[in-house]
This record gives structure tokens, C-alpha cells and sequence, in this order.
């Protein structure tokens, strides 16, 4: 399956792709993993809130709805564990992802300069 990960990682971010050790990495840390054939997600619950890692969709498999089922997975699985709120960040030139949060009741609560190689990215929550 991390082969798998790391293939899909790699179609999904090539200018920065993951590996296989990356996603074991990950795991043996806490984080949840969930994958299909054409997308992912990976996250993490502590204390009470969770913080989305990352949520990555095979471009030739985009606007089909798989990103917004893996975000009601993630908060069906964060209240399952009683958590109260999820964070994230994205990249501030990542519209089609922030469109995507927004839509789904993100609403964003900072800014980290220059955060993505010089791109801000964009500090993003919701309460459950």
C-alpha cells in the first residue's frame, strides 16, 4: 500500500513528491491515512482537534468529489475521537483546494509568509 501512496503522491505533487518511508513515517506518528485508486488523505487527532497533513486527488481523477468525501471522512473521524475543531493550511495560490475548504465551512484564521518556497500559505479552521 506505501508503494501505492508514494506513486499516487508523486501524480498528485510532483515538484515535491513523498515516499513510501514519508507515509510510514507518518503513520508510526499517529497520523491516519485513508487512500482509493485516485486520491488520499492523511491527518492527525490531538487533544480534542485534528490537523489535516495533507489531501491529494489523481489529476486526471479531480473535480469528482473524491477531496470532499475524504473531508467528510476526516470529520466523521475526528468526532468519532471528540474532536472540536480541524486546522490546515494551503497554499494562498491553491485556489481550486481553498475554494474546496471554503465551501466545505473552513474559514481561515492567519498567514504564514512565505511559507510554500516563497508562496504564503493560507492557516485555515473549522469548528465541528
Amino acid at each position: 500500500m506505501l508503494n501505492e501512496l508514494e506513486n499516487l503522491h508523486k501524480a498528485c505533487f510532483p515538484h515535491k513528491p513523498w515516499t513510501a518511508q514519508d507515509f510510514a513515517d507518518l503513520k508510526k506518528s499517529g497520523c491516519e491515512i485513508i487512500a482509493s485508486q485516485n486520491g488520499f488523505a492523511v491527518w492527525r487527532v490531538v487533544a480534542g482537534e485534528a490537523e489535516i497533513i495533507t489531501i491529494g486527488v489523481h489529476p486526471d481523477a479531480r473535480k469528482n468529489g473524491i477531496a470532499s468525501a475524504m473531508l467528510t471522512l476526516i470529520e466523521d473521524d475526528v468526532k468519532k475521537h471528540e474532536g472540536t475543531k480541524i486546522f490546515l493550511e494551503v497554499a494562498e495560490n491553491n485556489t481550486a483546494a481553498r475554494a474546496l475548504y471554503e465551501n466545505s465551512g473552513y474559514k481561515q484564521i492567519g498567514k504564514r509568509p512565505k511559507y510554500y518556497d516563497g508562496i504564503d500559505a493560507i492557516l485555515m479552521e473549522k469548528t465541528l
